[in-house]
């Protein structure tokens, strides 16, 4: 359980995961998992909702459960891959036989996944979804003495190891990918919070205060006013 449990570190944005599953209980498991790996995760329990929700956040893989209700979750994977979106469909439900993975895909489905599943597959999985929205970027980001290994989720500077939480990784990684623009507090809570992080939370700050500690001086967190932050 601890091997699924280590951050993959795969990309600099924060990946964006919708989990649409009815079974409460399994999906916060599954989104408490995820945000471990330092996901942004939001969780819906039926079709209708889920489709709400798809139309206003840009996600980047949506775990969906076939049999939801009030919307089936067919219907809802065929509207979404009608719409040509960019969301990566995770189908996940009970029917694991091969003629119901068959029409899964055939709806539009990106990948299929039984219950009962393990969630290192599950994590592989998403992983693997997402890695087809971005665009390649380098397995180590360096700015001003700041080297980042996505891949094995280590930060040090100048030679200093740096342990950062799943949170304070993400944060940083948004700044080391900007390569010195400036991010403004709202884009950071787009892409290393979920949607019910308060817009006049002051998390950004709390984060910004923990990374520029850990970090050490002289800080290479600048603030710019009215702006925001950048490395």
């Amino acid at each position: 359980m601890e091997t699924f449990w280590k951050p993959w570190g795969a990309h600099t944005r924060r990946m964006r995961v919708l989990v649409a599953e009815d079974e409460v209980a399994l999906a916060e498991l599954v989104a408490a998992g995820l945000r471990r790996q330092a996901m942004a995760v939001d969780v819906v329990h039926d079709g209708i909702t889920a489709q709400e929700q798809l139309a206003i956040h840009d996600y980047d893989v949506v775990i969906l459960d076939r049999d939801l209700p009030g919307k089936h979750g067919d219907v809802v994977c065929a509207e979404l891959a009608a719409q040509g979106s960019r969301t990566k469909v995770l189908m996940l439900t009970a029917a694991g036989a091969m003629e119901d993975k068959v029409d899964g895909l055939r709806l539009g489905a990106d990948d299929y996944l039984a219950k009962p599943f393990e969630y290192p597959e599950l994590v592989a999985r998403v992983h693997a979804l997402a890695r087809r929205n971005q665009p390649a970027l380098p397995p180590v980001l360096e700015r001003k003495g700041v080297r980042m290994d996505v891949a094995h989720h280590d930060v040090s500077r100048e030679g200093r190891r740096v342990e950062l939480t799943p949170k304070e990784f993400a944060v940083l990684a948004v700044l080391m990918r900007a390569q010195g623009a400036v991010v403004s507090t709202e884009r950071l809570l787009e892409l290393a919070w979920d949607e019910h992080t308060d817009l006049f939370t002051n998390a950004v700050r709390v984060a910004m205060s923990k990374l520029r500690a850990k970090l050490g001086d002289p800080t290479v967190i600048e603030t710019v006013p009215g702006a925001g932050y950048r490395i």
